[in-house]
């Protein structure tokens, strides 16, 4: 699925198009159409933790998101080896309009329940 990327991403402003790819039930990839040597994993945040905060006025506005809208939240996962040491980055979460195929990353403000870099380690069941 091909999503044009409305509010850049941090340090990619020059990504404007991206092919969304889903890996499995939790991890999708994300690929730079004008760019084939950057892509990202994404991961679905909420299978791992309880996630939740409110998309801001002027992302919904940009990303044409209403009440009925089908929309994907997926959080950028740096993959290492072992994969128990991935890092998720919880404070940037992409927002996919599915219905438009418009797409953002927004940065979450005053919270301290999220942070940028979190094993994912942290939230496997042991």
């Amino acid at each position: 699925m091909t999503f044009d990327i409305s509010v850049p991403l941090l340090g990619f402003e020059d990504m404007k198009e991206v092919e969304l790819e889903k890996i499995d039930d939790i991890f999708m990839k994300m690929q730079s159409k004008q760019n084939e040597h950057i892509s990202f994993t994404l991961v679905d945040p909420f299978v791992l933790r309880k996630y939740d905060f409110n998309i801001p006025d002027n992302i919904q506005d940009i990303l044409d998101i209403q009440d009925n809208s089908n929309i994907l939240i997926l959080n950028i996962i740096l993959i290492q080896s072992p994969i128990e040491d991935s890092i998720i980055n919880f404070i940037g979460p992409v927002i996919f309009n599915t219905d438009n195929k418009k797409a953002a990353q927004i940065i979450l403000q005053n919270t301290n329940k999220y942070s940028v870099a979190e094993k994912i380690s942290d939230f496997l069941k042991k």
